[in-house]
């Protein structure tokens, strides 16, 4: 068994049921996707569009791609033929761009609205008001091209685990209330994706 294979079997014993795991491939070439592919990884998140790009065409077409980083509106339509989830929408603007590019691809792109709930200045996302904002205006427009199906949150790179433990708490405690308010009828609205590889078992605790 390679690395990568026991690697994968090792996180896959720690994971609740409910829990999917995001392989994030950046910066690895197509060669060890693919060994974590055979090993029965489906899901597969990058933060470039140029790096998905490059290594979509020769990968198996089952694969999930999820856009992780931010992602800029004139590039929305490079990866929306493809793409299984874009988890980082942090403005109206560039949800509309993902709507209008799913419509003329045929096809209801998945997003996850980024908030912001780090301490850190250089994170992107959303406050709580920008947010409400956001799915008022989504409300009124009417936006076929994307399906809302969660949130995302990135907390602070720090070894406070107390400090990352209250910021996932933050985040699970808006997810609730915006699901309550604005999806309560729809059952497709059920992701929080948080956590990486130094506090992915503080995200699965919250």
């Amino acid at each position: 068994m390679n690395d990568i294979s026991h690697n994968l079997n090792d996180i896959r014993r720690e994971l609740p049921k409910q829990v999917r795991l995001v392989a994030v491939s950046k910066n690895h070439p197509a060669s060890s996707i693919l060994q974590a592919y055979e090993a029965g990884q489906r899901i597969f998140g990058e933060n470039r569009v140029q790096e998905i790009l490059s290594k979509q065409p020769d990968l198996p077409g089952d694969i999930e791609w999820h856009m992780i980083g931010h992602l800029q509106t004139n590039k929305v339509r490079l990866i929306a033929p493809f793409i299984s989830m874009i988890h980082s929408i942090d403005s109206l603007k560039l949800l509309k761009e993902v709507s209008d590019q799913g419509i003329k691809c045929n096809r209801t792109i998945d997003c996850l609205l980024q908030m912001f709930i780090a301490t850190e200045e250089t994170k992107f996302g959303l406050d709580e008001p920008e947010l409400i904002h956001l799915l008022g205006e989504f409300r009124s427009h009417r936006l076929a091209g994307v399906r809302i199906r969660g949130l995302m949150g990135m907390a602070s790179f720090t070894e406070d685990t107390d400090l990352i433990r209250r910021e996932f708490k933050t985040l699970g405690i808006i997810f609730n209330r915006i699901r309550l308010q604005y999806f309560s009828e729809d059952p497709l609205f059920n992701e929080l994706s948080i956590g990486m590889s130094g506090d992915y078992k503080i995200a699965i605790g919250e």
